[in-house]
């Protein structure tokens, strides 16, 4: 049975639609069996061929036309804009080679490959949503630079003022020295006195712009990039006869609704990291976001699982470009 709301494939029992919560009656069941107005079918808007998705999947490559299709409220929508990378690295060998490398990198991981052993290694085209983000992000910090050399002009100040007023006398200028301590113990304090190391804490305003891949499927959220940005000038239109028929392409179960939601929260720690890498006595700060439509983005994705030593590490590679994406369990 279908949907009577959204048209989504049921298993003949339904009551509610596992996608948009529709139910199931008896008489709507009954009639998808007719060709009553009632009957609705899972079909491509673009070319009306029948589609299959699996339970759970938001977002359907059709493996007739390569259209995308996205489940919302409405019901199956053609995805507005969808792109892919072409796959640059398709061999094995080639990523083996390339995995050998990025393992043996630096100082802790050398040699760290010889004892590890290659359990699996997996290539598909892997949706993304690919969000724009611009982040405008207003703080007030105090410039340690500024702020230590306030402190070491005032001390050279304090040093010869204490020498004219005072450091000639036998008894070493009480009164000279007394001030000038006061008025440096005061400027180290962050007190502002005459001195004043007032002028260190500014205003500053930080903007970045972000094309923040979000990945379309839930199981593989455990390796969502974080910072890692694919390149969009190397995009061509999707069409599944440029993906060799060996390669599986994945659908999608995150719509674009929940991926901007997804992906606004991942600038803003992105955002917050980079402003923190930059201004390390932070007194106040506030970051908003403006989130634009998306489009999705089908990447090729070698997954490498190695084992060392009975832990397992997994390599996530951008076969587009050769970079790693991230990696987990690998420190």
């Amino acid at each position: 049975m279908f949907c009577v709301k959204c048209g989504l494939q049921l298993p003949d029992d339904a009551v509610f639609c596992v996608k948009c919560g529709a139910k199931q009656t008896a008489v709507a069941a009954s009639q998808q069996d007719t060709t009553s107005a009632e009957t609705q079918e899972v079909k491509c808007p673009n070319c009306s061929a029948p589609i299959v998705p699996k339970y759970g999947e938001m977002v359907v490559t059709c493996e007739y036309c390569g259209s995308s299709v996205s489940l919302e409220n409405k019901g199956w929508k053609n995805v507005a804009k969808h792109t892919m990378l072409s796959l640059a690295i398709s061999d094995k060998d080639q990523i083996t080679a390339r995995l050998h490398q990025m393992m043996d990198k630096g100082l802790l991981h050398r040699h760290l490959q010889e004892s590890s052993k290659l359990d699996d290694l997996e290539l598909s085209f892997v949706p993304y949503w690919i969000i724009p983000v611009t982040a405008k992000t207003n703080l007030i910090a105090t410039d340690i630079a500024a702020q230590v050399g306030s402190i070491a002009a005032t001390a050279a100040m304090a040093g010869l003022m204490g020498g004219a007023m005072g450091g000639g006398s036998r008894r070493g200028g009480g009164f000279g020295g007394g001030m000038m301590d006061g008025m440096l113990f005061g400027t180290m304090m962050g007190g502002g006195g005459m001195m004043g190391g007032g002028n260190a804490t500014k205003a500053y305003t930080v903007n970045e712009s972000y094309n923040c891949p979000v990945v379309a499927v839930r199981s593989l959220t455990a390796y969502q990039p974080h910072g890692y940005e694919f390149s969009l000038d190397d995009r061509i239109d999707f069409d599944s006869k440029k993906i060799p028929k060996s390669i599986k392409i994945l659908n999608g179960d995150i719509n674009e609704d929940t991926a901007k939601n997804m992906g606004k929260n991942i600038v803003d720690q992105i955002q917050s990291q980079k402003v923190h890498s930059k201004y390390h006595m932070i007194r106040q700060m506030e970051t908003q976001e403006e989130v634009s439509e998306g489009e999705l983005l089908h990447v090729p994705i070698w997954f490498a699982q190695y084992d060392h030593k009975g832990k397992k590490i997994i390599l996530i590679i951008d076969a587009n470009s050769g970079n790693a994406i991230n990696s987990v369990g690998l420190s």
